[in-house]
């Protein structure tokens, strides 16, 4: 399943010029290799936010930080959510920010502290807007709270609005009105 979207994700995100890391993700989202559900948002939804990154003018080698990010999202299985309780978009979302500014385990700085602050929030909504799963939603929320995270806490300009989801029909557990991306819920 990652082999098939690896080649379109990364053409997607190296052809990219937005700033917007949904609007990246929703095109990502589009691909007939990212289904509505399944362990590719652990690749792509952290993609997006890396590009979103790069066009706004950090100095990233994205090329580079997305094969890392991909054999990181690689070894999470599907259905982490509830089975670890860890979503493979937060932790694909806390993968890229530990990419792009190269922590790892032994890293002894802020931005280790960064790549755990900004997981723990993602987390934390996700938790408000309970279950089932849904992998849009959840990138949808791992990226508003990544794109507020780095624009505050790093400075780079990237935005995004809230969006509105156009899959509910396809996810048969969708959530529908207690969703705040389902069409008629937005605000």
């Amino acid at each position: 399943m990652y082999e098939d979207a690896k080649p379109q994700i990364e053409k997607v995100c190296l052809e990219s010029t937005s700033t917007d890391p949904v609007r990246i993700a929703k095109h990502l989202m589009a691909l007939p290799e990212v289904p509505v559900n399944g362990p590719v948002h652990h690749l792509a939804d952290g993609a997006a936010l890396l590009a979103a990154i790069r066009n706004a003018g950090a100095q990233i080698d994205l090329a580079a930080c997305l094969d890392q990010l991909f054999e990181r999202g690689s070894k999470m299985p599907g259905a982490i959510c509830g089975q670890w309780g860890v979503c493979g978009s937060a932790a694909s979302v806390g993968a890229a920010l530990s990419v792009w500014h190269g922590t790892g385990p032994m890293s002894d700085d802020a931005y280790y502290a960064d790549n755990l602050e900004l997981t723990s929030r993602i987390l934390s909504r996700e938790a408000q807007l309970g279950g089932p799963r849904c992998c849009k939603r959840n990138a949808f929320t791992a990226l508003l709270e990544a794109t507020d995270f780095v624009r505050d806490r790093y400075g780079v300009p990237i935005a995004t609005e809230k969006p509105a989801c156009g899959y509910f029909e396809l996810n048969g557990s969708c959530t529908r009105e207690r969703c705040p991306y389902y069409p008629a819920a937005r605000h």
